[in-house]
């Protein structure tokens, strides 16, 4: 006699190494890189030409911690808590702008200044965003084909967090929060007829920020053709042409970058890709895309094989984080697009990034030890 036994999701013994692997070959590659493009400017900044590499591997340390924790943490917590990580991340991008934490800098309060550490709200409202799309998507399927249900209500909630970030202002961290929704309503199962209109109705506010920013504008224009101002709006990316272009095939050699020596503004930052091209040369920057090609399989592959729904998403959420973020960075590093401000992920110096990099790759892995008989 036979006994049927139901298919119930199995805690795999072990986890997806290969993605492992490539989020510390990332990480290591990064921190190598801040290494490098980092000395000169921390010399004159703090006296000492290692400084920001022993922050970067401070920062690294407490990322692989907070990797190993949620990896480990039982996934129900943090869905039971949706709402909450929601709240809290309202919470901290107010108090940016309204409380005498925030930090402006460059016209902006993006930062928390808490005594000597900086933190960016953002990183965190990414993954809430994530968190809170996957919980939605996942308990209103029934109802997923309709508006009213099924769509208006993720609209907004991500709408309140990107007009909270447009008051800070950071116009690249809105637009990047509504990057997620689009991708997430995708594979959440919100009809397209839905998702065009709202991409057709966002197009007019876009275009109506930018043509009364004179800031934007001058954006606009340095991106279309960064030479006509070479020596100011189009200078940075001008600079970054430069370095990609000195590197050639197998670029000068780590540590012969021109680039970072004052030329190159934020050259251990959000262009940290310009040095990588000018010092190990299209080869260079080929592994790291490779890299990056790794997450995304791996990704798609611990998504598609959730038993949850909720589980799939939040997969394919943690994931779309770190390479929306690293396609976002290349394009503006290469011209592509118009300068947004978004690090690279593992790669620019910086804790908050890094940390949330750390966390969604602790996620995937995570998840990736849910398997389907």
């Amino acid at each position: 006699m036979r006994i049927a036994v139901k298919n119930i999701p199995q805690q795999s013994p072990g986890f997806d190494y290969i993605l492992l692997g490539a989020v510390i070959l990332l990480a290591s590659l990064g921190l190598l890189m801040v290494f490098s493009a980092s000395g000169i400017v921390a010399e004159k900044l703090f006296g000492d030409k290692y400084a920001l590499f022993w922050k970067q591997t401070t920062f690294m340390g407490l990322g692989f911690l907070v990797l190993v924790a949620a990896m480990r943490t039982n996934m129900e917590f943090f869905y039971q808590h949706t709402y909450l990580w929601l709240l809290l991340v309202i919470i901290l991008l107010l108090l940016t702008i309204f409380s005498p934490l925030g930090n402006k800098a460059g016209g902006a309060a993006r930062w928390l200044k808490l005594g000597p550490i900086s933190v960016q709200p953002l990183e965190a409202a990414k993954i809430a965003l994530v968190f809170y799309l996957s919980y939605f998507f996942a308990n209103k399927q029934d109802k997923v084909k309709s508006f009213s249900v099924g769509f208006l209500p993720p609209i907004m909630m991500t709408g309140l967090l990107c007009i909270i970030l447009m008051l800070q202002p950071d116009f690249g961290g809105a637009l990047f929060l509504a990057g997620l929704l689009f991708l997430l309503c995708l594979v959440g199962g919100t009809r397209i007829i839905f998702l065009a209109s709202a991409l057709m109705l966002a197009i007019f506010p876009v275009i109506r920020m930018v043509t009364h920013s004179p800031y934007r504008i001058r954006r606009v224009a340095s991106f279309l053709d960064p030479f006509k101002d070479a020596q100011d709006s189009g200078y940075q990316l001008v600079q970054s042409f430069y370095g990609l272009g000195s590197g050639g095939w197998l670029g000068l050699g780590l540590g012969e970058g021109k680039q970072k020596l004052f030329f190159l503004p934020e050259a251990h930052n959000d262009f940290i890709m310009a040095v990588v091209g000018e010092e190990l040369g299209f080869l260079g920057i080929s592994v790291i895309i490779i890299l990056l090609g790794v997450v995304i399989w791996r990704t798609i592959s611990i998504s598609i094989h959730q038993d949850t729904l909720q589980d799939r998403i939040t997969a394919f959420g943690m994931g779309a984080i770190i390479i929306l973020g690293g396609l976002l960075n290349i394009g503006v590093v290469l011209g592509a697009i118009p300068s947004k401000g978004v690090p690279m992920p593992f790669f620019s110096y910086g804790g908050s990034h890094l940390i949330g990099a750390f966390f969604c790759s602790g996620i995937l892995l995570n998840l990736s030890r849910k398997v389907r008989p």
